[in-house]
């Protein structure tokens, strides 16, 4: 259902120039158990600090060094919009990366299935804690899987991308051009043994936002492409945002993916062209920079979801040990060395890793984007621009133990989460 014109988001330097520069990160811990962890409020916001964007610009060209053609960035905040591009996005023409172009979003499209998905729980057309199969009668062996454990990835669903891409490039070009409905899909993935008991344990799979799509298609009795066309894409104007599956084509100004094969040092393939159907809701989204900057920004300012929806998928639970990454409702958070605390999604898809994320406020967000895959390296290194656009240029350390401290907060030093199975 489109929102209000009244409430439409509209995104421009103006706008975000004239917003208010104050920001209040959470900073609750959570329990040992992994028990879920509700956002916290402070009663008094720290000063926002300004975004490094030599560092922004730095951990883009760390991305290159590990194997990227080419990477970019787009930060909005207070202070207006601040977009950096290294490299091309087209290896064989040798155009230079273009902030105004589209590209795949992976694993970003689950924060728009799960935003459908919540704006028809609102609705009464389905219940977080209810069964999947009173939807979708059979279609799971267990029925004790509910659709809360889909969108915390707790359902224990297998992944089955993980057999799919166990052989990079050959996995690639088999599905390629392949248009598979969702019932193969889910089939796949109930051909491998349960990873957890429902409910237990955080298990990232793609199996859980096929099914969403299932859902929705369900609850709706139209294509998902049609849900998020009227609820998200014309509400907040986003232009350059599309799912066209089973088409292979971006259209427009894009960025051509590069992937990396097995075989360390082998060519890169382009894998720009494909139908993305072997993930679907679970990752076929096609945008750009600012309408991800938007799209994340309008979400965090409660312009998609109730209150009440936003407490549901702002609380999280730990995804490992680092008490840095957390995973709520189709949503990442992520604790910065700063105190700060984002929202949103990454994205891995053949030829391509995306970052979005926002603060919990909506006043700053980050979209970021190599085109390359297969290469955690260079995963890693692009995470680098939250730290640098949300937290700031990093004063000398006043003391060794401080130091250490901030390190283990770091993202900069973690590897990166994986979307997608990494050879290199």
């Amino acid at each position: 259902m489109p929102l209000p014109s009244h409430r439409r988001l509209a995104v421009s330097a103006t706008l975000i120039t004239a917003l208010a520069a104050s920001v209040a990160p959470a900073t609750g811990a959570f329990a040992a158990t992994g028990a879920p962890v509700s956002p916290t409020v402070t009663e008094t916001a720290p000063a926002v600090p300004k975004p490094d964007m030599d560092g922004v610009v730095a951990a883009l060209n760390s991305a290159m060094d590990n194997g990227a053609p080419g990477a970019m960035a787009r930060f909005t905040g207070p202070d207006g919009v601040r977009s950096r591009t290294v490299g091309v996005q087209d290896r064989v023409s040798g155009a230079p990366m273009d902030v105004q172009a589209r590209f795949r979003i992976g694993s970003v499209s689950k924060t728009f299935s799960t935003v459908v998905l919540l704006q028809l729980v609102e609705e009464g057309k389905l219940e977080l804690d209810t069964p999947v199969n009173t939807y979708l009668p059979g279609l799971l062996p267990d029925d004790r899987i509910t659709v809360r454990h889909l969108l915390t990835h707790r359902s224990g669903l297998a992944d089955y991308t993980n057999a799919m891409f166990a052989n990079t490039v050959p996995g690639f070009e088999a599905v390629r051009n392949r248009v598979f409905s969702y019932q193969e899909l889910v089939d796949l993935s109930l051909s491998e043994p349960r990873t957890t008991e429902p409910g237990v344990s955080y298990k990232y799979s793609n199996a859980n936002f096929v099914v969403v799509g299932m859902l929705i298609e369900k609850a709706t009795g139209r294509p998902v492409s049609d849900a998020y066309e009227r609820r998200i894409f014309k509400p907040l104007k986003l232009r350059k945002t599309s799912y066209v599956h089973p088409d292979t084509r971006i259209k427009g100004t894009h960025v051509r993916g590069y992937l990396h094969p097995d075989e360390a040092g082998g060519a890169l393939v382009d894998s720009t062209e494909q139908t993305v159907s072997w993930a679907q809701s679970a990752g076929a989204v096609i945008s750009s920079p600012a309408d991800l900057n938007t799209f994340t920004s309008a979400l965090m300012r409660g312009r998609l979801l109730s209150p009440a929806m936003m407490q549901a998928m702002t609380t999280v639970t730990p995804t490992d040990a680092t008490n840095t990454r957390f995973y709520g409702l189709g949503l990442r958070r992520y604790d910065l060395s700063c105190g700060t605390q984002v929202y949103g999604h990454t994205g891995t898809v053949q030829g391509f890793y995306t970052y979005a994320f926002s603060t919990r406020d909506g006043r700053r967000s980050l979209s970021a984007v190599a085109n390359t895959s297969n290469h955690g390296a260079a995963n890693t290194a692009l995470g680098g621009t939250l730290e640098a656009a949300f937290c700031g240029k990093k004063p000398a350390a006043a003391a060794s133990s401080r130091a250490a401290s901030s390190a283990a907060r770091d993202l900069t030093s973690l590897p990166a989460e994986r979307d997608l199975p990494e050879r290199h």
